[in-house]
Formats: structure tokens, C-alpha cells, sequence
């Protein structure tokens, strides 16, 4: 940036604080945000977007007509997911020594104009007021799920999917930040990661390919952490999609997810990511991506660090936002090679009749172990291909798709054990041919198992089957009598495994 151009665009940031610069009244003293990236101004009923000058190979806001381009590109991938926050871009023109917005009479800078919401509303906030219910996880798991499933895909999509475009931009992440090791990062710690994505990528061709096959590559967010989602006017609302660069938005459905994980486990709440995940893949029913989390957790928390080591060079913010900002990088750096250390898996088998709690213990299990929690009455509607919330069939529970079922829970979690993830399989496992699939396999691999096994009286499982709503068993109190009469009781080979709960006193189903 020239001396010119760094005086002009001082002088624009301060004027762009006054309140008689924009044709609408402002609320108080002007707010203003920056990133490595932009600023943005809060005035009250709205917001704007400023670019800054930047180029940094990944980003190029060099010149008036890129900052043109990509804030109207901003505006259009963003509409769709937010259309209420935002409403158009808008010229600033300069005259004489003023500036003046929406003139199209000299023009020197372009802003994106955006509804404002109240800052407490951003997910990043209400973490740190301790208001980031489970809940509102729970919805962005839907959100995102929901996102995802209509987010375009085709050929040209698909083929950011190749390994060596996602190696390019894992790669230019290590290159942008070899400058800031021994200051900001140690080298033994920078080596172990990049070694780790780099063998990550080169075992796992197959796997690559298949997720590329299959579509799921899209154009999705590209960043998809709590400072980018908000709750307002009562719903989860995503935005700030990556609008400037297509390898960080076209690309695998997992990339998103892993933001939103990554940036709660920094934050040190790996069960509000869990649950986030554990939704996102009931609704989605793609299980197998989660073979993928560990490279992309990685890649995004160092993203993290990238961008916030970034600040540090920034000549528009004061030595103690540096200062933070080298803190912060530093927790970020440390987090992407936590993600290389990867232990053993296991696999925990829910069994008991409908309403005993099976599911209502391994929703309270999940988020403590951080584990993979894959209900039967899921999988069961996936296999069919119809939504959670339709009520199925007689055809949906025959014999032929009870096997089908538990051939995919033992397929999912002997998949997922092995590469060191806690696998929970929800489901009855009332007959000892399912159970014995999983316990032989788990023997063979070495693979830890457990067994936890609901039991109830059969008058409380009826009064809980009565009572149950909102959820997408399709359990009712008329199959109790033949669950009862056919479960088989633990094998002595089994019974090692077993721990019992009595559930009966339990407000749980």
C-alpha cells in the first residue's frame, strides 16, 4: 500500500465514524470491527463492509474494481442464507476533501450495506455470556444439514474435491506461516502438523475420491465458525460466506462442520460441538465423513491461526490487539497439532426394549466422550430414504430391514472404532446375532466394548412409549409385548461386557 493510499484510507475509517456520514440517524457511538481482511461499521439499524487493500495471494483486494467484484459476490452468496441481514452494495464517492455514500460521482470505494443485528445475538457472544444453550447446537446442526443438502454440486464442483487442489491450499497456509515459527510457533510443532495433513492426504486416496464421487463436494460456507452465525429474530442464521476464493468454498461438507467443532473445542466445549455434530449427522446420515474430521479439524484450526497471526503485521490496529492476537494464534497452533494425536477408538452398544432410555443415556454419554452416536431408528429411515420425521411403514421394520439396520450399524461402527473414534450404536441389540457381530470383530481388532444394557418394568416402558413425542422412533406400546417375549437374554461370552442400568426410576424413555 503507497503512503497515499495508507493516508487516504485512514481518512475514509475516521470519517466513516462520524455519524453525520451516513443519510440515516446512528445509535450511539459507532462500533467498528476489523479482521486481517475489512472493517465493518455498526451504526445501529445497520452495518458496513469495508474491504481493505489487501493481497495476499489466497485474497487479492488490491484494486477498486476486486473490492467492487467480491463485495457483489458477497451480496449474492449471502441473500440466499440471510436474506434479512443482507440489502445491497453502495458507492462512496469523494468531493473535494468530503466523502459521501451512495453518490456515484467519483467513485473511490464500494461498501456492503447489511442489516445490523444486536452483537449479543452472534454465537462467539453468547458462548462468552455463558448463553450458548445445547439447544441452539441442535439447530445449527439442523441449519447446516439443511444448508448442505440444497448447496449447488456438479462436475466443475466436484473437482476442487481433487487431492492435490485441497493439498494447495493446505500447503500455502504452511508457507504464509513459516515467517511467525520460533515467535509464534515452534518448529517441532509446525513440523508434526504439516507431516500429519501431508500423510493424512497421501493414505487416504480412496477415501478422497470416494467423498468427491459421491457429491459431497459443494459450494458451501467455507467459514463456518461461532463469529459468522448468529440467533436472531429467534432462528440460527449463517453468514459471511467465502466469497473471494473457490478452493475455501467449493469443497468437502466436512470442512464446514469441522469449522464450527474446531472453534468450540478452542473454546474448550467439545460437548456443545458434539452435539452439534452428532445432529448434523443423524439428519444428513453421512457417517462415513467423519473419516475425514480429523484432517480438516486440523486444516481449519490452523486457518486460525494463519489469519489471527495476520494481525499482528496490521498497521490499523494498536499493540494490545496485536498482543491478543499473538495469544490467541498461539492457542490455535497448539489446538491443529492437538488434532495429529490420534488414541484408540471404542465402541459402546446400547441394548434394551423401547422406552428404556437407551437413547436418552447416549445422548447424555455422547457429548462427555466426545463420541459418534448412530441410532438404528436413523439408519433404519436413511436405508429407506425417507425423512426422520415420516412415520414408516410395516415394510420398515421386517425382518429383511432389521438385518439390513444392524449390518449398517456393525459396517459404521467397525469403520469408525478403528481410526480412533468412540463409536455409540443405539439401537435394541435385543438378539445375541447382532450383538455377536460387533463383540467378535471388537476381539479380533482389539477394540475396546461395552455393553450398556436399559432395563425398566414393563408398565413404566408402556407409560413412557404413551408419553414419547417429538421424536423420529416410530416405538409404540403394541410391539412392547413381542420385544419382551423375544429379547434374548446376555450370553456368557457376552456377559463381560455388560453393565446394567435400572432405568425405572429415571425420568428418561
Amino acid at each position: 500500500m503507497s503512503i497515499e493510499h495508507f493516508n487516504y484510507f485512514e481518512s475514509l475509517l475516521a470519517i466513516m465514524q462520524k455519524p453525520d456520514f451516513y443519510p440515516h440517524s446512528v445509535q450511539g457511538k459507532i462500533g467498528v470491527m476489523q479482521t486481517h481482511c475489512s472493517v465493518v461499521f455498526l451504526t445501529g439499524d445497520y452495518a458496513y463492509k469495508l474491504k481493505k487493500t489487501v493481497n495476499f495471494g489466497f485474497l487479492d483486494y488490491s484494486t477498486l474494481e476486486k473490492r467492487h467484484h467480491f463485495l457483489l459476490q458477497e451480496l449474492t452468496m449471502n441473500q440466499p442464507i440471510a436474506p434479512e441481514i443482507y440489502q445491497a452494495v453502495l458507492p462512496i464517492s469523494q468531493v473535494g476533501d468530503r466523502f459521501i455514500l451512495g453518490s456515484e460521482e467519483n467513485i473511490v470505494e464500494y461498501v456492503l450495506k447489511m442489516a445490523e443485528f444486536p452483537q449479543s445475538s452472534l454465537l462467539v457472544n453468547l458462548f462468552t455470556e455463558g448463553e450458548l444453550k445445547p439447544e441452539y447446537l441442535r439447530e445449527l446442526g439442523l441449519k447446516v444439514a439443511n444448508f448442505h443438502q440444497k448447496a449447488k454440486t456438479s462436475d466443475y464442483i466436484d473437482n476442487f474435491g481433487q487431492i492435490a487442489i485441497i493439498k494447495q491450499s493446505v500447503d500455502e497456509n504452511y508457507q504464509m506461516t513459516e515467517k511467525y515459527i520460533g515467535s509464534v510457533q515452534t518448529l517441532e510443532r509446525y513440523q508434526q502438523t504439516r507431516q500429519f495433513t501431508d500423510n493424512f492426504l497421501a493414505q487416504r486416496v480412496a477415501l478422497f475420491e470416494q467423498r468427491r464421487l459421491s457429491h459431497k463436494i459443494r459450494e458451501c460456507h467455507g467459514d463456518l465458525h461461532l463469529s459468522n452465525i448468529c440467533y436472531w429474530h429467534h432462528q440460527i442464521q449463517l453468514f459471511d460466506r467465502i466469497e473471494f476464493n473457490e478452493p475455501f468454498r467449493l469443497v468437502d461438507v466436512m470442512y464446514d462442520v469441522a469449522f464450527t467443532i474446531m472453534d468450540l473445542d478452542a473454546k474448550g466445549r467439545s460437548d456443545l460441538g458434539n452435539i452439534f455434530l452428532n445432529t448434523y449427522l443423524e439428519q444428513t446420515g453421512d457417517w462415513e465423513g467423519v473419516q475425514v474430521l480429523p484432517f480438516y479439524l486440523c486444516r481449519q484450526a490452523y486457518v486460525r491461526a494463519k489469519v489471527t497471526s495476520m494481525l499482528s503485521d496490521d498497521p490499523h490496529i494498536s499493540e494490545t490487539e496485536k498482543a491478543t492476537a499473538i495469544a490467541l494464534a498461539k492457542d490455535y497452533y497448539q489446538l491443529a497439532w492437538h488434532y495429529t494425536q490420534i488414541s484408540g477408538g471404542k465402541i459402546i452398544l446400547m441394548s434394551g426394549l423401547s422406552g428404556s432410555g437407551k437413547s436418552t443415556v447416549a445422548n447424555h454419554l455422547a457429548p462427555q466422550l466426545n463420541a459418534i452416536q448412530i441410532r438404528s431408528d436413523a439408519v433404519r429411515k436413511h436405508l429407506a430414504g425417507i425423512s426422520l420425521q415420516i412415520k414408516g411403514d410395516a415394510s420398515l421394520y421386517s425382518a429383511a430391514m432389521n438385518e439390513r439396520t444392524y449390518g449398517r450399524l456393525a459396517e459404521l461402527g467397525l469403520l469408525l472404532a478403528p481410526q480412533g473414534f468412540t463409536v455409540i450404536l443405539d439401537a435394541k441389540y435385543d438378539r445375541s446375532c447382532w450383538r455377536s457381530t460387533i463383540i467378535q470383530a471388537a476381539q479380533a481388532q482389539n477394540i475396546s466394548l461395552k455393553i450398556i444394557h436399559c432395563q425398566a418394568n414393563l408398565s413404566t416402558l408402556r407409560d413412557r412409549l404413551w408419553q414419547r413425542s417429538g421424536d423420529i422412533s416410530d416405538a409404540t406400546v403394541d410391539l412392547l409385548e413381542q420385544q419382551w417375549q423375544q429379547a434374548e437374554t446376555f450370553t456368557d461370552q457376552e456377559k463381560p461386557y455388560v453393565i446394567t442400568l435400572d432405568t425405572e426410576m429415571q425420568n428418561i424413555s
